[in-house]
């Protein structure tokens, strides 16, 4: 899904769960990461595929949709990855797979992976406020403009 796309989405619907994982995206291009390194996006068609490449996968979330799905329809399956094992499945949004993602990083003390530091740090310093006196320049920039608003 391109940035565009993401806005397109964010203001055409209703469905919280739908804003919430825009939202979620928005944050990663804000902090210059690629979108999809959080959250891949596989067809439920292509399922063998799907597998194999959620088995090479570090560290995310996966979201499974039918052909021809928009985002804004219900994906098949949402779940989390650590070390190419499927640690959840069948959640409801890629929302709470980014939450129980965070809780399980922070329950079993892993390190954030590097290329979605700057991700987890605004989850875990701005959102949850936790540890927040240090933050990264990336994280307190964002952490300003939110508080202008």
């Amino acid at each position: 899904m391109t940035f565009f796309g993401i806005f397109l989405c964010l203001f055409e619907n209703e469905d919280i769960n739908t804003r919430r994982d825009c939202i979620l995206r928005c944050l990663s291009v804000y902090l210059n990461k690629d979108i999809d390194t959080l959250v891949k996006e596989y067809v439920d068609s292509e399922s063998g595929e799907a597998e194999s490449l959620i088995a090479q996968t570090t560290m995310g979330i996966y979201v499974i949709r039918a052909e021809g799905a928009g985002p804004e329809e219900e994906p098949s399956d949402v779940g989390v990855v650590l070390e190419g094992v499927e640690v959840l499945q069948n959640l409801p949004s890629v929302t709470l797979g980014c939450v129980m993602l965070f809780g399980v990083i922070y329950a079993l003390n892993l390190n954030y992976p590097k290329d979605l530091k700057c991700t987890f740090e605004a989850f875990q310093k701005i959102l949850m406020e936790l540890d927040r006196t240090k933050l990264s320049p990336k994280v307190q920039g964002l952490k300003m403009k939110m508080l202008q608003m």
